[in-house]
């Protein structure tokens, strides 16, 4: 086997999901049930595991975190600053949906807890995940097609 003589990032996928309605627009978190940042509000996510495509992997964690399933997504782009995780440099990848209805969700794997928060109104939140929040945000104003699924 090859041994590649460079330290590496480690690689997340975090899934910024929304509900959009004609008065607000929502996206689900997740309060962290494990450090680091263990009782802070943060997107659905986490490691993705050998040999698993990177959407797989935010739809894995998805499930596992929120019970939330059957949804395509779309990248928002990937966030790499060092320092942005305090276990070491790690590249996540970010997915993002519009739902016009608030699905059923249940909390689970590493989340205490899930809920809806408007995004104008965000607890403070782990990681740099307001900065990813604000990013598919902006997308969603401009026009950027992002899919829209019905439940």
């Amino acid at each position: 086997m090859y041994q590649y003589n460079y330290p590496r990032p480690a690689l997340t996928a975090d899934v910024v999901l929304f509900v959009k309605n004609d008065k607000e627009t929502r996206v689900l978190l997740i309060r962290r049930g494990k450090e680091p940042f263990m009782g802070s509000w943060a997107l659905p996510g986490g490691f993705v595991d050998e040999n698993e495509d990177i959407k797989d992997a935010a739809l894995r964690e998805l499930k596992e975190e929120t019970g939330i399933v059957g949804l395509d997504l779309i990248q928002v782009g990937a966030y790499g600053k060092p320092g942005r995780d305090p276990r070491g440099h790690t590249v996540s990848v970010v997915y993002t949906a519009i739902l016009d209805s608030e699905p059923e969700y249940q909390a689970g794997d590493d989340a205490a807890e899930a809920g809806w928060f408007t995004i104008d109104e965000l607890p403070g939140l782990a990681f740099d995940h307001e900065e990813i929040i604000t990013d598919a945000a902006r997308m969603l104003k401009l026009g950027i097609p992002v899919t829209v699924t019905k439940n």
